[in-house]
């Protein structure tokens, strides 16, 4: 049965006091835009449809979230502009070409990251229960409003309507259960009840909070569904509290990573961005930076002061240890670099050694060269292997060679010097045992 939900992200504002000139979000956060975060929690609802609302930078942020709506598949995407910006309630209003016919519509924010689907799922549930003509909303007890609207109920406890911190009253300040911004609505309703809208208050805004108001107006119930972790409903609006989401999501990325066997010793000190796999098994050491797009495979070890980035594949039994880079590389099964060295553009085999020190000299100023090292290899310490370039199997590189583009290596030779050149073994003396 196709989905009754489209989904609306509103992702329009500038952001201005990140102080940045980059589009609030999408700023990076562990690996991705922090929009794409959000992006996850409304395919995760199964819609119909996603209705992106951007302003600023707004070809980059349609850019940003498009691929990832159309890559789910059966999902319509449509980006609308808000220009000028001019409240939530406004927001809306230009969505409503984008939502006809819709049957139920859930309203995100493009810069909150971290709700859990399974609190927009109990949101969906909630609207449900109260009819098709009732909304739902999320609300939380946080340790400080941070400009949050507050909830007001009547003597039975019954929703009556959202207030915004602007329009408050010192008695309504104190109120400790604030509006989320986060809703389900009777798509009909909603649709009816946008442009009877008004601007009349402290902001000179369109508030969607008065769309709730309009149904309790007209006898229809708005449930609430109130978030057991106010942390979920932490919106971003400044550097420091996109800080505060990134340890939040990176401590459940570790938790998923652990859940499913591997070793984290110190999750405080280590970083792994969204989109890395890593193998059953797999020990990763302290102060460790693990970026996107990193596949590592089962009983390996990484670390400890380790920086992999993106392409880097790790086979089966692979070690990379104490202050090894890794970019666009992949390190064959049981194959070992373990100190100082950088692996760029290099395709190592099974079972090789890389020497301390060695360096995988990648790039000519102008382009990246690929580097391939057979099974069996023993790479010297401090070698500089200059790409392009191929060092077979079983080949010995000595301490200190520099092993230039034009070296033709062979099978189990040892080359030493600088530039490298086959060691020739000395024939022993005429008579000699």
């Amino acid at each position: 049965m196709p989905s009754d939900v489209s989904v609306v992200i509103l992702a329009a504002g500038k952001g201005t006091r990140m102080r940045s000139p980059l589009p609030k979000v999408l700023h990076p956060l562990c690996g991705r835009p922090l929009v794409a975060w959000v992006v996850d929690q409304a395919l995760a609802l199964d819609p119909a449809r996603v209705v992106l609302v951007v302003g600023h930078g707004a070809e980059a942020v349609e850019a940003a979230v498009r691929p990832q709506v159309e890559g789910a598949g059966g999902v319509e995407f449509t980006a609308v502009r808000q220009e000028p910006q001019n409240g939530t309630g406004h927001a809306l209003q230009v969505c409503i070409p984008a939502l006809a016919g819709a049957g139920r519509v859930v309203v995100l924010y493009g810069d909150m990251p971290l709700m859990r689907p399974t609190s927009l799922t109990a949101l969906l549930e909630a609207q449900s229960q109260v009819g098709a003509g009732g909304a739902a909303l999320l609300t939380a007890w946080p340790d400080e409003a941070r400009g949050f609207g507050r909830i007001l109920r009547d003597g039975d406890e019954d929703f009556v309507g959202i207030v915004e911190q602007k329009d408050c009253s010192e008695e309504e300040l104190a109120i400790g259960e604030v509006n989320l911004g986060v809703y389900a609505f009777p798509g009909a309703a909603l649709l009816d009840a946008l442009p009877r809208l008004s601007n009349d208050n402290a902001q000179g805004e369109y508030y969607l909070t008065d769309v709730l108001g309009m149904l309790v107006a007209a006898e229809n119930p708005v449930a609430t569904v109130e978030l057991e972790d106010a942390d979920e409903g932490l919106g971003i609006n400044t550097i420091e509290q996109l800080s505060d989401a990134r340890w939040a999501l990176q401590m459940r990325i570790h938790e998923e990573h652990m859940a499913n066997g591997v070793y984290i010793e110190d999750p405080s000190s280590t970083y792994i961005d969204h989109g890395v796999t890593i193998g059953t098994g797999t020990h990763v050491l302290p102060c460790t930076v693990i970026r996107s797009g990193v596949t590592i495979g089962e009983g390996c070890e990484v670390g400890p002061f380790t920086h992999l980035r993106v392409g880097t594949v790790l086979k089966n039994g692979a070690e990379v240890g104490n202050f090894t880079e890794c970019k666009q590389s992949t390190v064959g099964e049981g194959s070992k670099a373990k100190h100082l060295s950088y692996l760029g553009d290099a395709q190592i085999g099974a079972r090789t050694n890389i020497g301390a020190g060695t360096i995988f000299a990648n790039y000519d100023g102008v382009h990246k060269h690929k580097t391939t090292v057979g099974d069996g290899a023993f790479v010297g310490s401090g070698t500089i292997l200059v790409g392009p370039n191929n060092i077979p199997d079983g080949a010995t590189t000595g301490a200190g060679a520099v092993v230039t583009r034009s070296a033709d290596v062979g099978p189990n030779e040892t080359w030493v010097g600088m530039p490298a050149r086959r060691h020739q073994k000395k024939s022993a003396p005429e008579g000699a045992e």
